[in-house]
């Protein structure tokens, strides 16, 4: 259960993430931040990256083979680096239009997901 709990926390700090690093960007389009300074769109992203760490933190604590988790520190650096990956394209489809992916994204995905299985190998 430690690893689900571990792998569905990375889910939700990856979403709080991939907003704090690309919502203020979809705010600019929507001409929402446009006159925002910049410290305003930073601390705007920080304090939606609070949330991203307090799921991040509990994730890898819970998840690390030390506290009787499943994972090594190396298999939960992969696994997020994939769940990063997946979050960030479902939110590029659902929330920016005219981003387009072409058979050369879709071919770096795969890598990335034969990195996982290659790391959690014997």
């Amino acid at each position: 259960m430690q690893g689900l709990y571990s792998i569905l926390l990375l889910i939700c700090s990856n979403i709080f993430m991939t907003f704090a690093w690309y919502g203020h960007l979809k705010l600019q389009q929507e001409k929402i931040s446009t006159s925002w300074p910049l410290i305003a769109v930073i601390l705007f992203s920080w304090g939606i990256a609070l949330f991203e760490y307090i799921c991040q933190v509990p994730a890898n604590r819970i998840g690390i083979i030390d506290n009787g988790g499943p994972f090594t520190l190396i298999q939960l650096k992969v696994t997020q680096e994939v769940i990063s990956l997946i979050v960030f394209t479902v939110v590029v489809t659902l929330l920016f239009k005219g981003e387009t992916f072409h058979w050369n994204h879709i071919a770096a995905f795969f890598c990335l997901v034969a990195a996982v299985y290659l790391v959690f190998l014997k």
